[in-house]
């Protein structure tokens, strides 16, 4: 497969913020045609955050136009999002977190609105019918440094990145913050010259403005769930290399460690080359690496995120030697296939990201003979080892397929997920295990999808009902027995210790237990 390496789409097209352009209805006529007008629910109903997201609509894009000061530190923005109603609306609400309001208007007209918690409840001028397109364009802005109770931004010295997952976007930007409301995304940022600006997919345009600032224009030809996008801001050089079948890939890198970083920063077109033989081709216009400049506990607590076509990482993570962080970079470009272009269609189905990307992160590591964190050296070693702790972690945090807020990015949805992936595989063998991989991907690419539509197409593809199987291990309180491994044995449960699966999550940011790869 070939991959274009220049967009040349005009810049004018990417500025989807003009209400006349995106307006279909004004609310005048709108509410000619609005049967029984109501105010949108303020949920999606995650199982693992139900505060999370708002029904009524599904948003089509964001165009996010963001301007940084360095003297002030702060960002002003405009955010204009084109939204198609599900419902007739007569108030829906955003989600957002410490963005301070300062206009907006619903298809070219002003429109009320209040902050209340995490909701920005919008009131258009007159109601929206079911099934009307319209722009929603909210001018704000925000202090990357603010206390708040979850945070995306990541204060750097030269300006900042962000980290969204999982349920923090919409302290950057009002959105719908859920990852099953995937929508194309552009983006427009200034920055004082001698800064640099980049986000999500290419950059399409760059101008040179009079006040000795530059804005650049990016867009992302896929679309991406709120908690992937990254926007980042820094003195950074940009490193272009080729990878496979000659995909685009471009690393922004801290110009003063940039050299260091270099052996890092290699390894990637033969990571990208491993996993295209196992999943496929690659499946965005570009990827790269982003250790943003910082490396302060306090700013994030994890080692690396998977924000679409650039994974943000702590720079001292990068310089150990290949050994040591080969099978996490593997880790987080699986995720570019599982979680990126499938993304979960509820929080509750994160394992299908997490135990996927540790899976080939674990093949990767022991292929190549290195040693993991409990010094072993093979797949079957190490599973039998977390299949001993399997009623345990259970006990403690649920069944895989069952976190809940506090438990979500524990263990249990990372090595417990890549049991039940390497048990389905036990079952039914390799070639069948990878035909049923590439037919999720493809069925789902560019959507979001269940634990229950991974059931289905193992089900279809096996040709055999993979439900019972799948479910007991997804759902069970007990560990089923291994396939292939009947000598195999459970510990018993026991007060939380040492078995219990380790987590951490501060605010929005995780502690990234593939780390323990």
């Amino acid at each position: 497969m070939r991959y274009r390496t220049r967009v040349t789409a005009p810049a004018a097209a990417l500025m989807i913020g003009t209400a006349t352009a995106l307006s279909l209805d004004s609310p005048a006529r709108a509410a000619g045609r609005t049967r029984t007008a109501e105010p949108g629910p303020e949920t999606l109903g995650d199982p693992v955050f139900p505060a999370l997201g708002n029904d009524g609509y599904r948003v089509s894009s964001y165009h996010l136009d963001l301007a940084y000061d360095p003297t002030t530190k702060l960002v002003e923005a405009t955010a204009t999002l084109r939204i198609r109603t599900t419902r007739a609306l007569s108030r829906f609400s955003l989600d957002a977190l410490g963005l301070d309001i300062r206009s907006l208007r619903v298809a070219g007209c002003d429109a009320t609105w209040e902050q209340a918690d995490e909701k920005l409840r919008i009131t258009p001028a007159g109601p929206l019918p079911d099934g009307a397109s319209v722009t929603v364009r909210v001018g704000y802005s925000a202090d990357p440094r603010r206390a708040l109770a979850h945070t995306a931004w990541v204060p750097t010295p030269d300006g900042f990145a962000i980290c969204p997952q999982p349920n923090s976007a919409h302290t950057v930007f009002p959105c719908n913050d859920h990852p099953s409301d995937k929508a194309a995304f552009s983006f427009r940022l200034t920055v004082p010259k001698g800064l640099r600006a980049v986000a999500s997919g290419l950059l399409t345009c760059t101008e040179d403005l009079a006040d000795d600032r530059t804005a650049y224009t990016y867009r992302s030809a896929s679309p991406i769930a709120t908690e992937l996008v990254q926007i980042t801001v820094g003195d950074y050089v940009i490193k272009d290399r080729e990878g496979p079948h000659g995909l685009p890939l471009r690393d922004v890198v801290p110009t003063a460690r940039a050299a260091a970083l270099e052996p890092a920063l290699a390894l990637t077109p033969g990571l990208v080359g491993w996993l295209e033989d196992r999943l496929g081709a690659f499946p965005f216009e570009t990827y790269g690496l982003l250790p943003c400049n910082s490396d302060d506990p306090k700013a994030f607590d994890f080692t690396g995120l998977e924000t679409q076509t650039l994974t943000l990482y702590k720079p001292n993570f990068l310089l150990q030697p290949e050994k040591n962080i080969g099978s996490h970079m593997m880790h987080e470009l699986v995720h570019s296939w599982f979680g990126n272009l499938v993304s979960p269609a509820t929080w509750a189905d994160l394992w299908l990201n997490e135990g996927h990307a540790d899976f080939y992160g674990l093949l990767y590591r022991y292929e190549r003979g290195w040693a993991d964190s409990l010094g072993l050296t093979s797949m079957e070693a190490r599973m039998k080892d977390t299949y001993a702790r399997g009623d345990q972690w259970r006990h403690d945090s649920g069944p895989v397929a069952a976190p809940d807020a506090v438990n979500l990015f524990d263990s249990q949805r990372y090595l417990g997920g890549v049991l039940v992936l390497y048990a389905f595989r036990q079952l039914v063998g390799d070639d069948v295990f990878s035909a049923v991989e590439r037919a999720f991907l493809e069925r789902f690419r560019g959507s979001a999808a269940s634990t229950e539509d991974y059931i289905a197409v193992a089900t279809e593809v096996s040709g055999q009902d993979q439900s019972g199987f799948l479910r007991d291990w997804l759902y069970g309180t007990k560990t089923p027995r291994m396939p292939g491994h009947p000598d195999w044995t459970v510990n018993p449960v026991a007060p939380p210790s040492s078995f219990a699966a380790p987590h951490s999550k501060r605010g929005g940011h995780y502690h990234d237990n593939s780390a323990t790869l």
